[in-house]
């Protein structure tokens, strides 16, 4: 009896014991027997990992996500820009023909389109007037003449006075010089072709009274052409005489090559130009005067360039940059190389600094990359064509 009671006071005070915990410290006791456990697991699966591994190589090798792309090769090359300005196309010989002398326009001889030769009756004005003038004149110096070689005659036997023998000689001059003069207003009432040439215009019209300086047809000379152009001032000394020029002549769709004839050296004020002499390049037969055409003249070349698709050049905070792939271990990963660029013309740019020949510059594809990405590089047509090429 006395054993029950001590055996139950031992179970009440263990008790009473218990309930004295709180409930933090029984939720740490909790978690470190979880932790335990859990040291406990991982060392299990540790260890079946590794006897797994010791079967099967790949396991547990994760597969590397890897972007598809192209690449350019970085070598030197020959790199070129032109700038590309307006022309058109003169001739030295466009002129408008006009008469030297008052007339009415008598007869017209010939039309729009004619061909005509150098001296060919174009017009001719009524000359009635000069006519009646240059026979007074002759009947006058048939007696003038007359009269000259008797006063001689009678100056040689010493008869008359020497003023009467020179008045008769200066009357007799002065009747031949405005003879000469009447002939020659009459040769200019016939207006006449300056040179070979298509009538271009014809202004006046038969019956209308000509006036000194009044055009009344043109007449230009097709083979007498070349192209001129005006040039800004920045470019004074890089376009020289004898340089390459590509002419686009957008009436015909056609593109041919000249040559720069002559370069200005004088600097037009209003507009800040020079002006360019080109000649018009073979191959053209219906070319028209004052005709719109396309130049490209080359400003800069470089034979040993570092050039790359402008498409390629991409922006961030530190400026422009291309990526450029290089090999890490077994794999091909892309990385920023920040360049310096020159100028651009037809979808490449120069390249100044940054690059070095032999790396690889990620081309197609490029828009899908950042610092860092696994890449798979592709050999497209055209790279393998210029293969083919090179080999044979």
């Amino acid at each position: 009896m006395k054993n029950l009671v001590i055996i139950t006071l031992l179970t009440g005070l263990f008790l009473s014991g218990c309930s004295n915990k709180t409930e933090i410290e029984q939720k740490k006791e909790e978690l470190t027997e979880y932790l335990a456990e859990l040291k406990n697991v991982k060392l299990k699966i540790s260890a079946l990992e590794s006897a797994i591994l010791e079967l099967d190589s790949t396991f547990g090798v994760k597969e590397i996500k890897k972007t598809l792309i192209t690449t350019i090769d970085v070598k030197p090359s020959y790199f070129e820009h032109k700038i590309e300005m307006r022309g058109s196309v003169k001739s030295r010989r466009n002129v408008t023909v006009g008469s030297e002398i008052p007339g009415k326009i008598q007869k017209i001889h010939i039309k729009e389109g004619q061909q005509v030769k150098t001296g060919q009756t174009l017009m001719t004005l009524d000359a009635s007037v000069i006519k009646n003038n240059i026979a007074e004149l002759k009947t006058s110096i048939e007696l003038a003449k007359t009269v000259y070689e008797r006063q001689a005659n009678l100056w040689k036997q010493k008869i008359g006075t020497e003023i009467q023998f020179l008045q008769s000689k200066n009357n007799y001059e002065s009747l031949e010089r405005k003879l000469a003069t009447a002939n020659s207003q009459l040769d200019q009432s016939i207006i006449k072709a300056p040179f070979n040439g298509t009538i271009d215009e014809v202004i006046a019209k038969e019956g209308e009274i000509a006036q000194p300086g009044m055009p009344m047809l043109r007449i230009v000379n097709p083979g007498d052409v070349y192209i001129k152009s005006d040039i800004s001032e920045r470019f004074i000394g890089v376009f020289k005489k004898g340089d390459e020029v590509e002419v686009f002549f957008p009436a015909q769709n056609k593109t041919l090559v000249s040559k720069i004839k002559s370069v200005g050296q004088v600097i037009n004020i209003q507009n800040r130009t020079f002006e360019a002499e080109i000649e018009v390049p073979e191959g053209l037969s219906d070319i028209t005067t004052n005709q719109v055409v396309v130049l490209k003249l080359k400003d800069y070349q470089n034979q040993g360039a570092i050039k790359v698709p402008t498409m390629v050049i991409q922006q961030d905070s530190k400026g422009s940059f291309v990526f450029i792939i290089v090999k890490e271990g077994s794999n091909q990963i892309a990385r920023k190389a920040h360049v310096e660029t020159g100028v651009s013309y037809e979808n490449n740019t120069e390249i100044i600094d940054g690059l070095n020949q032999g790396q690889k510059i990620a081309h197609k594809g490029v828009r899908d990359l950042a610092e860092g990405v696994h890449v798979t590089i592709r050999v497209d047509s055209d790279q393998m064509t210029a293969q083919n090429v090179s080999k044979d």
